[in-house]
């Protein structure tokens, strides 16, 4: 069985990503936690920065690579976090920082309507470092953020992000309700797809 790279060391990540991908033939892996396998993330989409870290663990391991870049858009804020959703608050900061300062920067906006929110995940599946045609694979997540945190379940901005057609938070949900919904569950679907029917062929 061919063996593709996780350009990220997190585990929860390869998880989630193994679970999904499973009837594909390759086992994923993590990147080694070493100082080389960073990269900067210059680009300015997701998409962007997920081929920068794609081609950055393709190029140091040797094999194939799978990158995401993933990240909430807020219409009210013009599209902020954006890329920077995982250090909104800075580097160095944490889950609940990043949470804190979404919901004061959304104070004004009372209504759901007005706090209309993305979370957005782009995959990209990279067949060597110079790979000119690499395989790219886009969910969405549509909801909106709460005035406060609700749920103890997933993390990062879980707790504030509010689906409208389940009326609950994405960490009040069950675990197989948000791999559905996801964001990442969907572009894994959809890179699922697109890959098996390269190797189909």
């Amino acid at each position: 069985m061919r063996k593709v790279i996780l350009a990220s060391g997190n585990k929860g990540k390869l998880k989630e990503l193994q679970e999904i991908l499973n009837d594909l033939p390759f086992e994923l892996i993590p990147q080694p936690k070493t100082v080389e396998y960073e990269v900067e993330e210059t680009g300015t989409t997701f998409i962007e920065n997920a081929i920068i870290k794609a081609r950055h663990a393709a190029q140091l391991s040797g094999m194939p690579a799978i990158a995401d870049d993933s990240g909430l858009v807020i219409d009210a804020l013009n599209g902020e976090p954006g890329i920077k959703t995982a250090r909104y608050a800075g580097f160095g900061c944490t889950p609940q920082d990043n949470m804190d300062l979404i919901l004061a920067k959304l104070k004004p906006f009372d209504d759901k309507n007005q706090r209309k929110a993305t979370f957005v995940c782009a995959l990209v599946y990279m067949r060597s470092a110079n790979d000119p045609l690499p395989v790219i694979a886009v969910g969405q997540w549509h909801g909106a953020i709460t005035r406060e945190k609700h749920g103890d379940a997933g993390f990062g901005y879980d707790p504030v992000f509010w689906d409208f057609n389940y009326k609950m938070t994405a960490a009040q949900m069950p675990k197989e309700l948000k791999t559905q919904l996801s964001h990442r569950g969907k572009a894994c679907r959809k890179l699922e797809k697109k890959l098996k029917k390269i190797w189909d062929k």
